[in-house]
């Protein structure tokens, strides 16, 4: 099209009714406008669309260049950037905004991956007034934009050290904070027509379009980010700012963690809204912000109880992040709640169980040695703040369900110093002194697969079997109290003890073979050696045709092989050492 063309054309534009311009007018002042840009010629575009004589046209039409001229500043050209901010300010101010509002869904929506920090900070400032403008559904809109920018940012890759937060490679950690910005005049209309009296229809509407915005902001991307509290930290400043949005907007904290399940569902669907509030208390009882708000009527135990649900959540996910905000929320959780206090009934409670569960796969399964280092010192807090019924119940169901030698041997461990506090106590009841004792011996005093139990696999569960059983016969005092339940000790110490010898001296036997064939292969190994050297000279390399034991190097295993029959020693000798004292003690008594 030829300037003259171009002429005749804005003429006729500058003549027709709206109503009467037809698809193909669309169409061709979106080319011209875009080929103005495309050339660099952004002055002439600029002074078109400010002409007084082209008004109609742009207030026409004139949303349409709305996603090139952004497009053009998220290229950050220098000789265009200017003059293109000015034109999208003049298409703000003369176009219609449900037009303007309906361009930018669709450049939000279509933004290609590669620019979409770029595009978001370009759009956003002139977003806000577009909305501001709007007189009918502003609250709607509103909604519909920051879910828009919102599932564009949870694209891009949430930064883990403080070093790439301020790098902000993918400008995650900009557009978070000009988020901030966009949703502050919106929050500020809330908060200042709910201080003068009740909200109408419409401001509650915004209200809970701002609600569903910082719940999706606590989801994506608070949960997935290693929050570095400072100044220096965007992540951290973003979170404290959606943190103060919510009293802000009369949606307490406390409420949201422990009374609003249902209503927060109905705003995000129920995982993400798990997710959201998970993270939630995260920031507000690990991380402490607004902590002071936070009311104080709430009981320890009532908190913990509530933070189970979100502990459960986050030490479910395979996430890195969420895990260390699990474990954390949990110790945060459980440090304020008094020692030996939280009773039987609260196991009965689904968190209750699953949590120590997730902890249990978290301590057996994961690759990460600080997640279990952390995961097994909340592990043992958890342990310490039950009381003793409530432990009895919960050592029986970790014997069950653990499938773990090294877990097991924990709690093996934690019975034994249950024993011992139950003995100091006046009041100590019986949960782990009479009969109930017994059931939990049962469960430990015995060998997984009989006289074939692999005992260096098992050896931290035996050797700790073991020593609980020696403190018993030591401390029998308290035992022997009630003759049935000291007769049916001694009963299942002697099945355990007998079975445990004929596994001792099966597995030494076989250890002891497989020693000695060791080193009569080394030995043939070294004489064909020797044999080879001295019959040809050209040989430069031996082949070992003999099978292994196993595909460690001789060395090794010659090692292992040692170390186990050491074992077997010292379990030997602490079962000599046990039947030592059962013998002492039955000539005192």
């Amino acid at each position: 099209m030829n300037k003259t063309q171009v002429k005749e054309l804005i003429q006729r534009w500058r003549h027709t009714p709206e109503d009467d311009l037809r698809s193909e007018d669309y169409q061709h002042f979106r080319n011209l406008g875009s080929a103005c840009l495309a050339e660099g010629d952004t002055d002439r575009l600029l002074t078109f669309l400010q002409d007084e004589k082209n008004q109609g046209i742009v207030k026409s039409m004139g949303f349409l260049l709305l996603e090139p001229l952004v497009n053009e500043v998220a290229k950050k050209e220098k000789k265009s950037v200017d003059r293109c901010q000015a034109a999208i300010l003049h298409l703000t101010r003369t176009c219609r905004p449900p037009d303007l509002l309906h361009s930018s869904l669709q450049l939000i929506e279509g933004v290609h991956a590669g620019v979409i920090s770029e595009t978001v900070l370009a759009l956003m400032p002139h977003l806000q007034t577009v909305l501001q403008q709007l007189q009918e559904e502003r609250a709607a809109s509103l909604g519909l934009v920051l879910a828009a920018l919102q599932r564009q940012l949870s694209r891009l890759p949430v930064p883990y050290t403080l070093q790439q937060e301020q790098e902000d490679g993918y400008g995650l950690c900009r557009c978070c904070g000009a988020l901030a910005a966009f949703v502050r005049p919106f929050v500020e209309q809330v908060k200042e027509r709910g201080g003068k009296g009740g909200l109408t229809a419409e401001d509650e509407e915004l209200r809970m379009e701002l609600v569903k915005f910082c719940m999706r902001s606590l989801r994506e991307p608070l949960l997935g980010a290693t929050l570095h509290p400072g100044r220096k930290s965007p992540l951290w400043l973003f979170a404290v700012e959606i943190m103060v949005t919510l009293p802000a907007i009369r949606e307490p904290c406390s409420g949201l963690l422990f009374f609003s399940r249902v209503r927060t569902d109905s705003l995000l669907d129920h995982s993400q809204s798990r997710q959201a509030r998970a993270s939630l208390a995260y920031l507000l009882f690990v991380q402490l912000i607004t902590i002071e708000s936070f009311p104080a009527v709430f009981s320890p135990v009532f908190v913990l109880q509530c933070n189970m649900e979100h502990v459960d959540e986050l030490t479910s996910s395979k996430k890195e992040s969420h895990l260390q905000k699990g474990l954390a929320l949990l110790e945060r959780s459980l440090e304020k709640v008094p020692d030996h206090s939280l009773p039987v009934s609260l196991l009965a409670l689904s968190s209750f169980y699953s949590v120590p569960q997730n902890l249990r796969l978290l301590l057996t399964d994961c690759p990460m040695q600080h997640l279990r280092t952390s995961g097994l010192r909340v592990f043992q807090l958890f342990i310490h703040k039950l009381d003793a019924e409530a432990k009895h119940k919960f050592f029986r169901c970790m014997l069950k369900t653990s499938k773990h030698v090294g877990l097991e041997s924990v709690i093996v461990k934690n019975i034994r110093n249950q024993v011992e506090r139950s003995m100091k106590l006046e009041h100590s009841g019986d949960c782990f002194l009479g009969t109930d004792l017994l059931s939990l011996l049962r469960l430990v005093l015995c060998l997984p697969q009989g006289p074939e139990t692999d005992l260096l696999s098992n050896m931290d569960r035996i050797m700790e079997s073991l020593n609980l059983l020696r403190f018993l016969l030591i401390r029998d005092k308290e035992l022997r109290r009630d003759t049935a339940v000291w007769d049916e000790l001694i009963r299942v110490k002697d099945q355990y003890l007998i079975m445990l010898r004929v596994c001792i001296s099966m597995s030494r036997s076989y250890y002891s073979a497989e020693l000695k064939a060791l080193r009569e292969d080394r030995k043939q190994k070294a004489k064909e050696s020797r044999d080879a050297a001295r019959s040809s000279r050209l040989v430069k390399s031996l082949s070992v045709t003999q099978e292994q034991v196993s595909n460690m190097p001789p060395e090794v295993q010659h090692q292992v092989l040692q170390c186990a029959l050491v074992t077997f020693d010292l379990m030997e000798s602490l079962v000599i050492r046990i039947e030592e004292i059962t013998e002492e003690k039955a000539k005192l008594n």
